[in-house]
């Protein structure tokens, strides 16, 4: 066994956090090591010290045998490591060559050689299967190109270790899957990889051997051939957990949600949305399925008011919307929970207590006397903060400071506890940990037993079929099945969501 990295003692803490206990951990050369936890068990933490982002306060971690107290990521770099963050860093405005080649650009005469940089950058990408056009504005590119982009600035500086911290949280299953076939590859030719993740059907399908993190602490070390995702729960939470249970049928009440005939027009005049109806009602959760870009994202977008709609009506509980701001729907009775939790979701700049009032803090028992009652406010997000288990520090600090879980659980606790007639859920557990994701669902299903009407979209089928009364599969703008969860698996929603069926009727 050759070790590339050792980590002896690792010990961090931050004021009011135990980030990391003592962790020891063992990577050896030419593997993927995923490194498991749930949201905050501090896996990223580690992966900070490793790269020289932070301190450790005590313990030693060895790379290649020599000790490597790296100061910054810049020494890290130089000795072999590579970053994959979980927010990019990259510049917009400027080409994939020039991000990858900043600061070590070729020269000619003196002057940076671009043509060159887009060679270089080119060979790279073909030689490892990293479709990217080097000559493309990053701005211009979709997210899972942007983490190609990302390995490619790492490989660009000969990583030998690389780092990829949660790399799959914003990828689609289509783009995820691709990323998996990259990573293989970088190990096929001799490059570790240090594959950090909470998902633990990605830790089954990609690595080889996997430490667990939970509270801090390394409780487990195991080899992936020899384990299994019920064993790895348990490590990571210390209890068993159901991973293949489905929701116990609701019997369903009245329309809430009616949507007739909606079409939607997306970029360069195509239609996006076609003539789809459907409705949610009371006390049942409507999950809608399909392939990343056929027309899910954009039907919710019209549904919550985000989008202009070019045809067609929606109502809630018989009040006609169609054409409403997105204000009057949340006062409608509409409750949201975005797939984007940051550019959405939540206001980066703001407090923890008040994202978890955003939307609401016009209601009675929030203002007095026309200022707002900052003791009630508080209250009400200590009262979320213990109800839904956020980890946060103080709730006056910047939500920014969270976690991207954590976050996630700041959308869902604000959502969810104004007693909302219907609740949109797009993407409702992207990002979260198999604790939080139980969570979230038994919170749904709550929701769904209260009378609530639940319109779920999601990337995640085992979601869909866990959740969901009825399922609605989109194909090319379209509603092209509706399924009984209780008669289908996977595969038989898979094969509408590819086009490969002849469209049934529906409603």
């Amino acid at each position: 066994m050759s070790l590339v990295l050792e980590f002896r003692g690792i010990t961090k803490s931050f004021p009011g956090v135990l980030a990391n206990d003592a962790v020891d951990m063992d990577v050896e050369a030419g593997h993927i090591h995923a490194v498991v936890g749930e949201n905050g068990a501090g896996k990223t933490t580690l992966m900070s010290i490793l790269f020289g982002l932070y301190p450790a306060d005590s313990g030693e971690i060895l790379v290649n045998g020599e000790p490597a107290g790296f100061t910054s990521a810049l020494e890290a770099i130089r000795a072999g490591l590579g970053m994959v963050h979980q927010a990019f860093r990259l510049f917009p405005t400027l080409s994939v060559a020039d991000n990858v080649v900043f600061r070590e650009e070729p020269t000619r005469r003196g002057m940076i050689d671009r043509a060159a940089a887009v060679e270089r950058v080119g060979a790279l990408a073909e030689r490892y299967g990293l479709a990217v056009d080097p000559r493309a504005a990053v701005e211009t590119l979709p997210v899972g190109v942007l983490q190609r982009v990302e390995i490619l600035k790492a490989l660009y500086r000969d990583a030998r270790i690389l780092i990829l911290d949660e790399p799959t949280a914003v990828l689609t299953p289509q783009e995820r899957d691709k990323l998996f076939e990259i990573i293989r590859r970088l190990r096929d030719a001799g490059r570790t990889i240090l594959f950090i993740t909470h998902k633990l059907g990605e830790v089954m399908a990609v690595s080889d051997r996997v430490t667990v993190l939970r509270d801090g602490r390394s409780v487990a070390h195991l080899v992936t051939a020899e384990t299994n995702p019920t064993e790895i729960a348990r490590h990571m939470t210390g209890r068993q957990v159901d991973l293949d249970r489905r929701a116990v049928a609701h019997e369903a009440g009245g329309t809430v949600l009616s949507v007739d005939g909606l079409t939607v027009t997306g970029q360069h005049g195509r239609e996006t949305v076609r003539n789809v109806s459907l409705e949610v009602r009371s006390g049942e959760i409507v999950g809608v399925a399909g392939i990343a870009g056929n027309g899910q994202s954009d039907l919710i977008e019209a549904v919550t008011g985000l989008r202009e709609l070019r045809e067609g009506a929606i109502h809630l509980n018989g009040e006609d919307i169609t054409t409403a701001e997105v204000s009057a729907h949340r006062l409608a009775g509409m409750a949201y929970i975005p797939e984007d939790r940051h550019g959405v979701g939540t206001s980066h700049l703001a407090t923890v207590s008040n994202n978890l009032l955003l939307g609401h803090q016009g209601r009675d028992g929030f203002q007095r006397k026309g200022w707002f009652d900052l003791k009630a406010v508080r209250d009400h997000a200590r009262r979320l903060i213990e109800t839904y288990g956020i980890r946060s520090g103080p709730i006056n600090s910047p939500v920014s400071t969270l976690s991207g879980g954590n976050l996630q659980k700041v959308v869902v606790a604000r959502e969810m506890s104004h007693g909302a007639p219907l609740l949109i859920a797009e993407q409702p557990t992207r990002g979260v940990d198999i604790a939080a994701i139980e969570f979230i669902h038994d919170r749904l299903i709550a929701f769904r037993d209260g009378g609530g009407a639940v319109l779920l979209v999601s990337a995640e089928l085992s979601e869909i079929l866990a959740l969901s009364t009825r399922i609605l599969v989109m194909f090319d703008g379209r509603i092209v099945a509706e399924l009984d969860p209780a008669e289908v698996e996977e595969a038989d929603v898979g094969y509408y969501m590819t086009g490969a069926h002849e469209e049934v009727p529906v409603g």
